[in-house]
Formats: structure tokens, sequence, C-alpha cells
């Protein structure tokens, strides 16, 4: 068990590289000697993605909301003006 996570962190440090040169070079030769470790570390990777694509979803949406609420509620008419009046004296 305790390989398995070594190898995790290991991964980890390669694919967010953090790892030092030499290090980075170890564990791309062990990647080549093992299989499973490639595996593996192709899973993290993609895995990894995901929840960046996730994040980032998340963020698009949190800011549409946003602009929502600013651009469309009567109470932010003020703001909508300022904003209209940077873009008009352009």
């Amino acid at each position: 068990m305790r390989t398995f996570l070594n190898n995790i962190a290991q991964a980890e440090a390669h694919l967010l590289k953090k790892s030092n040169p030499a290090n980075a070079l170890l564990f791309e030769a062990k990647m080549l000697l093992d299989d499973e470790l490639q595996n593996n570390v192709s899973s993290q990777q993609q895995a990894y993605s995901l929840v960046q694509q996730y994040g980032r979803k998340q963020l698009k949406a949190e800011i549409e909301a946003v602009h929502q609420q600013l651009f469309n509620q009567p109470g932010h008419l003020g703001f909508r003006q300022k904003i209209a009046r940077i873009f008009l004296n352009r």
C-alpha cells in the first residue's frame, strides 16, 4: 500500500512539474519499465484534466450569474449606466 501511495505522490509531482530534474528523469524511466505505473499516471493526468475543466465550467457559471445580476436587476441601474459610459466614451 505504501508503494502505491509513493507512486501517486511521485506521479503528482511529475505531472505538476514539482519534482527536480533528476527525480523526474528517474520517474520517467520507471514509467518506461512499468506499464501499470504508466497507466496509473495517465489516469491521474486525465483526472486532473477533468477537475480543471469542471472548475472552469463552475467559474464561468458564477461569472454569468454575477453578470445577470448586475445587468438585469433594477437595483444596479447606476452601475450599468457607469459601465455604458465607459465604453461609449472610447
